[in-house]
């Protein structure tokens, strides 16, 4: 893994509120190209202002790209599906699930990274997609806004998310024309994304976004997941990381089942004195997600790691604080979808004014929002949470194992 680089300046934005005007603004300051990619992208409220902005750019001549997921975003409303065509807005949907579904393991691969890169200049990664904070596709209206965090960035990693995003569109389009049977589209849709990739890697052909006069030299890099070349990136910065951890751990993270290097690193680290606190999903969202995470809690409460419940709000955050100084945000939940299956994309920060401040805000969230878990309650919970807990950590298995997977 390439060590984090200098050069950054990495603006910590926390919810909808900070990351829609931020990303809105350098979607309507571009001038030559804007690239999206998203797990949802809901044309509604603060949604549908990101997708006004992008029709704007492309109506001005800016080349605009998006790729959403095709379970996160099965299908993009027929009014926004026209709006974007006559705007010039190319765009696709990855890995639509058809008839058969989840049924076909290769479907479990998903797109969940959430990126934005424009003009060249600035790039935006984490956790939150384009989705209202208090709006969810299956329970409704918020009555608060989803803890979730995204960083804006400028600097050497820019060229990275542009590479990666360049690369990824001309992968879907010769995937594409492989299935209209064009096989000499697709040929050349490959060779473009070789092309394109070795030319960003030379140079950017873009001129500055907009004067920075804030910028100062934070290390950071970004970390990828993918099922080809970076199959255990995202898993193996956060290993790095708590393996060499002397004082701190402070995790948040809305799926979390880590798998048994992980969980021995955090069991490790506790036990040598290192205080380990994790901000975990506190509200039911989904049976699977819910029941299968409790099971690993036992052996953790046990080294004394402190478990902490956030149910103020949905939990949709992927980040965390080690020793006041490492620091991630991103779009990689700490189970086996995201570490195993899906595409992933996180930030990596080595700053300590960062880490200082997304530690300041997690802090926040602990006291005004997180519930401690009684290890003496954990181990006394009534006999159907455990049998539930039980099954739904069998089936996580079970599917991990028909996808070739272990965990």
């Amino acid at each position: 893994m390439q060590p984090v680089r200098p050069g950054h300046q990495v603006q910590l934005l926390q919810g909808g509120q900070a990351f829609f005007p931020a990303l809105i603004e350098d979607i309507d300051r571009s001038a030559h190209e804007v690239r999206i990619e998203t797990y949802i992208f809901s044309v509604m409220a603060a949604g549908e202002q990101v997708a006004v902005a992008l029709e704007r750019a492309a109506q001005r001549g800016v080349s605009v790209f998006l790729v959403v997921d095709g379970v996160g975003t099965p299908r993009i409303p027929a009014e926004w599906v026209t709006r974007f065509n006559a705007a010039g807005v190319q765009w696709r949907i990855f890995s639509p699930l058809g008839r058969l579904g989840v049924l076909i393991p290769s479907r479990w691969r998903r797109l969940h990274r959430k990126l934005c890169v424009v003009d060249g200049t600035v790039a935006y990664c984490g956790g939150i997609n384009l989705l209202d904070d208090f709006y969810d596709p299956n329970h409704g209206a918020l009555d608060a806004p989803r803890f979730d965090f995204a960083v804006r960035v400028t600097g050497p990693l820019v060229q990275s998310v542009h590479e990666a995003t360049v690369q990824f569109w001309w992968r879907l389009q010769a995937a594409s024309n492989v299935r209209q049977n064009d096989f000499r589209a697709a040929w050349r849709a490959l060779q473009e994304a070789v092309t394109l990739a070795l030319k960003s890697r030379s140079a950017q052909d873009f001129g500055p976004l907009v004067a920075d006069s804030t910028a100062h030299n934070t290390n950071a890099m970004l970390v990828l997941r993918d099922n080809v070349r970076n199959r255990s990136r995202i898993e193996r910065s956060y290993r790095k990381a708590i393996g060499v951890a002397t004082t701190e751990i402070i995790i948040a993270n809305a799926y979390f089942l880590p798998g048994r290097k992980l969980r021995k690193g955090l069991i490790l680290a506790a036990l040598r004195g290192v205080r380990v606190r994790l901000l975990l999903q506190g509200r039911y969202e989904y049976f699977m997600q819910y029941h299968a995470t409790r099971p690993v809690y036992g052996a953790l409460l046990a080294a004394g790691v402190e478990i902490h419940e956030y149910s103020v709000s949905f939990l949709h955050a992927k980040v965390a604080v080690i020793d006041g100084h490492w620091a991630t945000v991103g779009s990689s939940n700490l189970d086996p979808l995201s570490l195993l299956l899906a595409r992933e994309a996180n930030v990596v920060v080595d700053d300590v004014a960062f880490a200082q401040d997304l530690r300041a805000r997690l802090e926040q969230a602990f006291e005004q929002g997180g519930v401690r878990v009684d290890p003496a309650a954990y181990a006394n919970r009534p006999w159907r949470q455990r049998f539930l807990d039980r099954i739904a950590f069998g089936v996580m298995r079970l599917l991990l194992f028909l996808n070739g997977k272990r965990y």
